[in-house]
C-alpha cells in the first residue's frame, strides 16, 4: 500500500509540473534566422535521429548479453532513459549543460537552470556561440541524445540485482548533478575543460569516461551478485550483434554530427569512426585467438563497440592513420582490462568500466597525443598535461559524485532487491512479465 501511494504522490507531481509548464510565461527573446544553413540543419536534424538510435541499440546489445531472467527490465532501463531524462533536459538539463555560464570568465561550472529553464528562447533560430548555422533547439535535441544514453551505459554494471523505480530516481540525479556539469566543463564557451584546451569532440570524457566512472561506483556500492561466482551464457547472441549493428550506424550521427555542420571535419569523423571500430574488432578477434580462444559473435561486437568509444573524443582532431592506431590500442586495453576485473572482486556484470571508462580513457589521452597541430607528437605539451589533469578530475568527480548519487538514492528508495527478487529474475521481481512468455530457468 505505501508503494502504491510513492507511485500516486509521483504521478501527481508529474501532473503538476506538466500544469506548470503551461502556466509559466513563455516569453522568448528575438531570434535570429539570418545565419541558418539548410544543408547543416538537414544533417543535423538526420544524426540527432541516428543518435537516438544507439540507445535501443544498446538495450538489445545488454539485453543479448545477461540472463533470460532479466532480459525484459535490462532492455526497459535503456528505453525508460529515454522518457525521463527527454522531459528532465527540456525543464532544466539543458540550460545547466549550456545555460548562462555561471562561474569566473573562462572558467564556468555550470549553467544557470533559468537560462533555458522549459525551453524558453529555445526555438528556429541560431546561437552564436552554441548553434551559429543550426536552429537552437535542433542542437539542444541533438545534446539530448547523448544525455540519454549516458546512463542507459551505466546500467551495464549492476545489471540483475538493481530495483527499476530506483534506477529511475538515479538517472535524474546522475542527470542534474553529474552529466550537465560535466557538458559544460568541456563544451561550453566558457567552460573550464574548453578553455584549458582539453579536447572531445564528441563525448569520449562527457559521455564514456563518465558513465564508466559511474558503472564502477555502482558496482561496487550494490555490492556482488549472488550467483557472481556461476558463470552464465548470454541470453541471446543474434540480439547482441543486432545492438553493436546498430551502435555503429548510430555511431557516425554521434561523431560526424558532433561537427555541428555539414562539412569536411564531419567527413573525417565519419571516416576516423568507421575505420577505428573496424581495426579494433579485428585486433579484439585476433588478440582472443593469441591468448588460445575461438573467435565469438560476443567478442567481435564487444571490439567494434570499444574501437567506437575510444575514437570519439578524437573523431574530429586526428587524420585516419591515427584512427586505427586508437582502435588496436583500446581493443588491447580493453581487453586485458575484462581479464583483470573477471580476477577481482568487482562485479561490474557487464563490463562497462573496462569497455567504457577504459576506453574513454584510452581515447582522451590518445586524442591529446595525435590531435592535428595541437598533439603531443608535434611538440605541445601542454595539450597532454591538461588531459592528464582534466582525466584525474573528471574521474574523480564522476567516481565520487556518482556514488553519493547511489547513497541519496538508496536512502530514499533501496537500490538493491531482495534475494527472492534477484533469484526469480527482475523480468518478473519488477515488471511482472517474461522472456518468452514463461519462466526459463538458467541452465
Amino acid at each position: 500500500m505505501r508503494s502504491t501511494k510513492k507511485w500516486w504522490f509521483i504521478l501527481g507531481l508529474l501532473i503538476f509540473a506538466a500544469l506548470l509548464g503551461i502556466m509559466l510565461p513563455h516569453g522568448s527573446e528575438e531570434q535570429d534566422y539570418s545565419n541558418l544553413v539548410a544543408g547543416d540543419t538537414a544533417w543535423m536534424l538526420t544524426a540527432t535521429a541516428l543518435v537516438l538510435l544507439m540507445t535501443p541499440g544498446l538495450a538489445f546489445f545488454y539485453g543479448g548479453m545477461i540472463q533470460h531472467r532479466h532480459i525484459i527490465s535490462t532492455m526497459l532501463q535503456s528505453f525508460i532513459a529515454m522518457g525521463i531524462v527527454s522531459v528532465l533536459w527540456v525543464v532544466v538539463g539543458f540550460s545547466i549543460a549550456f545555460g548562462e555560464s555561471i562561474g569566473s570568465e573562462g572558467y564556468g561550472l555550470f549553467g544557470n537552470p533559468l537560462t533555458f529553464f522549459m525551453f524558453r528562447n529555445v526555438g528556429g533560430g541560431t546561437h552564436p556561440d552554441l548553434s551559429p548555422t543550426i536552429p537552437l533547439a535542433v542542437f539542444a535535441m541533438f545534446q539530448l541524445k547523448f544525455a540519454i544514453i549516458t546512463p542507459a551505459l551505466i546500467t551495464g554494471s549492476f545489471a540483475g540485482r538493481v530495483r527499476f523505480r530506483s534506477y529511475m530516481l538515479f538517472i535524474c540525479l546522475f542527470l542534474i548533478f553529474i552529466y550537465s556539469p560535466l557538458a559544460h566543463w568541456t563544451w561550453h564557451p566558457n567552460g573550464f575543460l574548453r578553455n584549458w584546451g582539453v579536447l572531445d569532440f564528441a563525448g569520449g570524457t562527457v559521455v564514456h569516461m563518465s558513465a564508466g566512472f559511474a558503472a564502477l561506483a555502482g558496482a561496487m556500492f550494490l555490492g556482488r551478485r549472488n550467483d557472481a561466482n556461476k558463470k552464465f551464457r548470454p541470453a541471446n547472441i543474434p540480439y547482441i550483434l543486432l545492438g553493436a549493428g546498430m551502435l555503429w550506424f548510430g555511431w557516425f550521427g554521434f561523431n560526424a554530427g558532433s561537427a555541428l555542420a555539414a562539412n569536411s571535419v564531419a567527413a573525417q569523423a565519419l571516416v576516423n569512426t568507421n575505420t577505428a571500430s573496424a581495426a579494433a574488432m579485428m585486433t579484439w578477434i585476433f588478440y582472443d585467438a593469441a591468448k588460445g580462444k575461438k573467435p565469438s559473435a560476443v567478442g567481435a561486437s564487444i571490439g567494434l563497440v570499444v574501437g567506437l568509444v575510444a575514437i570519439t573524443p578524437a573523431a574530429g582532431f586526428v587524420d585516419v592513420g591515427s584512427s586505427i592506431f586508437i582502435g588496436v590500442i583500446a581493443a588491447i586495453v580493453s581487453n586485458y582490462a575484462i581479464t583483470l576485473r573477471s580476477k577481482s572482486m568487482i562485479d561490474d556484470t557487464l563490463d562497462v568500466f573496462p569497455a567504457h571508462g577504459m576506453g574513454g580513457i584510452t581515447g582522451m589521452i590518445a586524442t591529446a597525443i595525435f590531435a592535428n597541430d595541437v598533439g603531443l607528437i608535434h611538440g605541445e605539451v601542454t595539450t597532454f598535461l591538461y588531459h592528464l589533469l582534466a582525466l584525474v578530475i573528471v574521474g574523480v568527480f564522476s567516481l565520487g559524485g556518482s556514488f553519493l548519487m547511489y547513497k541519496i538514492t538508496d536512502l530514499i528508495v533501496p537500490l538493491r532487491i531482495s534475494p527472492h527478487g534477484e533469484k526469480v529474475g527482475l523480468d518478473i521481481s519488477q515488471h511482472d512479465e517474461s522472456y518468452n512468455f514463461v519462466y526459463r530457468e538458467e541452465e
